[in-house]
């Protein structure tokens, strides 16, 4: 699959300021991760660690919280990770089943898929 990018909107809260990303679709990735900068920015507060195995195998603990993400008309929190300065932003798999959405490889787009209850 090649690899696409999304742009989501970010908040603390629905009324409070948001901000734009161009993040990177990684079915890969469990958790949406931006640098911690941004959210901090936005009043984004770490609220607990997890540790996270990287790309090259090592183990590290990042911060983590409850943010809102926008895309596609639809808001919901999800869990992001607080990355280091300059990271790539990625647009992890809880994010995406949060909203409802899946990856069509093929056309590099997100598309609604139906929830499971089986």
């Amino acid at each position: 699959m090649g690899a696409f990018y999304q742009r989501i909107e970010l908040a603390a809260e629905a009324s409070g300021p948001s901000e734009e990303i161009e993040a990177l679709v990684d079915t890969g990735a469990t958790y949406t991760f931006v640098p911690g900068s941004v959210l901090r920015r936005l009043g984004i507060r770490p609220t607990g660690q997890r540790e996270f195995e990287v790309a090259d195998g090592r183990i590290k603990r990042y911060d983590i919280a409850v943010a809102l993400v926008r895309l596609h008309g639809e808001v919901y929190p999800t869990l992001v990770v607080f990355g280091d300065e300059g990271t790539q932003p990625l647009l992890g798999v809880v994010t995406l089943e949060t909203l409802g959405l899946g990856v069509d490889p093929v056309r590099q787009r997100l598309v609604p898929v139906r929830g499971l209850l089986l």
